[in-house]
C-alpha cells in the first residue's frame, strides 16, 4: 500500500512529481472494476491511493520545483509558452541527456515530439518510446521553423545550428517565438542566436541556477509527501485490522436476531389467543433482556481469577452501566 501511495502520487517517477501515472493507474483500476476485479480490499485501497495522490499535490510543492537539468528546460519553456500541450517539440541528438528531457517533456503532453539525429534509426528507436518521429539532422534547414521547442545536446565539437539558419527559420515562422535550450559542451547552438528577437536561447549555466534554486524547495516537498503517506498507511493498517471483527460482529447480529425472532414469534402466540396487549409487550421486554444478559451472566458466573476481574473490567463497558 505504501508503495501505490507513492506511486500514486509521483514519489516513484522519473519526473517527480509527473501526473501522467496517476492517470494510467486510475484507468487500471476502472477496467479492474468492470472485470469485477476488486473485492473490497483492493476498491479501498486504490481509493485511498487517489485520495493521497490528491492531498499531496494540493497541500506540497511535488511537482513545482526543477531539481534536473531536464526538469529546468520544462520549467523555463513554460515562461515562453502557457501550455506545452499546444507545442511541437524538437530534440536534437539521442544520447542519455535528450532521452531524459524527451522523458520530462512527454509528460507535459506536447502536440508533437521529434528526435532529429545523424542516425536515422537510432533517432527512430528513441522517438517510439514516446509516441514521436524522427528526422535526419541533414534535414534540419528545412525542418526547423516547424518547431517552437528546440533542445540539443550532441558530442559534435563545433555549433551545428548556425545563427543564418535559425534567423530563417524565424522569419518563416513569421516572427512567432522559439524556445531554445543548449545542453551541449561545446554548445551545439552558436551564441549570437540568443541576440534575435524571437529567440529565447538557455544554455547549461543558465539551467544550472534554476536547478540549484529548486533544490531545496524540493526536497522540503518530498518530506512532507513522505509524511502525508506515511500516515495514511497507517490509517489503511488500523482499517484492515478493523476488518477482522467484522466476522464477529456479524455473528453478534445474527444470534441478535434469532432472539428477537424468536420472543416476536412468541408474542405473536399470546395476542392470537388474545392476551393482553401490555402483558404481551412486558412479556417480550423481559425475554429480549433475559436471553441477551444469559451469556454474559454465564461468562461472569462461571469465570475465575483473571478471566473474571478481566469480565467485570470489559462487561460495564460493553454494556456502558455504571460501576
Amino acid at each position: 500500500m505504501r508503495h501505490a501511495f507513492r506511486v500514486a502520487s509521483g514519489l516513484d517517477s522519473m519526473v517527480l512529481g509527473e501526473p501522467q501515472i496517476l492517470g494510467q493507474m486510475k484507468d487500471a483500476v476502472r477496467q479492474a472494476d468492470a472485470a469485477g476485479g476488486l473485492g473490497t480490499y483492493l476498491h479501498q485501497l486504490f481509493q485511498r491511493t487517489f485520495a493521497v495522490a490528491k492531498e499531496v499535490r494540493s497541500t506540497t510543492e511535488i511537482g513545482a520545483h526543477s531539481v534536473s537539468m531536464a526538469a529546468a528546460a520544462v520549467r523555463l519553456s513554460q515562461r515562453i509558452f502557457d501550455s506545452i500541450s499546444g507545442q511541437n517539440v524538437l530534440f536534437i541528438g539521442a544520447g542519455e541527456m535528450i532521452e531524459l528531457c524527451a522523458t520530462h517533456f512527454a509528460a507535459q503532453n506536447p502536440k508533437s515530439l521529434t528526435v532529429a539525429n545523424r542516425t536515422l534509426e537510432r533517432g527512430e528507436t528513441l522517438a517510439h518510446r514516446f509516441n514521436g518521429a524522427a528526422l535526419r539532422l541533414a534535414d534540419l534547414p528545412t525542418q526547423l521553423s516547424k518547431f517552437d521547442i528546440v533542445v540539443s545536446c550532441t558530442a559534435s565539437s563545433l555549433p551545428i545550428i548556425g545563427l543564418g539558419l535559425v534567423e530563417r527559420a524565424v522569419k518563416a515562422r513569421r516572427h512567432k517565438p522559439i524556445f531554445m535550450v543548449d545542453l551541449a559542451v561545446p554548445r551545439d547552438i552558436e551564441s549570437e542566436v540568443g541576440r534575435l528577437d524571437d529567440v529565447f536561447l538557455y544554455t547549461v549555466d543558465d539551467l544550472a541556477s534554476v536547478v540549484q534554486s529548486g533544490v531545496e524547495n524540493r526536497q522540503a516537498a518530498v518530506a512532507q509527501a513522505e509524511a502525508i503517506i506515511e500516515t495514511r498507511v497507517q490509517s489503511f493498517m488500523h482499517w484492515i485490522d478493523s476488518r477482522a471483527v467484522v466476522p464477529v460482529i456479524q455473528d453478534l447480529h445474527d444470534a441478535g436476531e434469532s432472539l428477537r425472532m424468536a420472543e416476536l414469534e412468541r408474542a405473536r402466540k399470546l395476542l392470537a389467543k388474545g392476551e393482553d396487549i401490555d402483558a404481551v409487550l412486558d412479556a417480550l421486554s423481559r425475554g429480549l433482556t433475559a436471553k441477551f444478559l444469559h451469556g454474559p451472566q454465564q461468562a461472569l458466573h462461571h469465570a475465575q481469577g483473571d478471566e473474571r476481574a478481566q469480565l467485570v473490567q470489559l462487561l460495564p463497558q460493553l454494556f456502558r452501566t455504571k460501576r
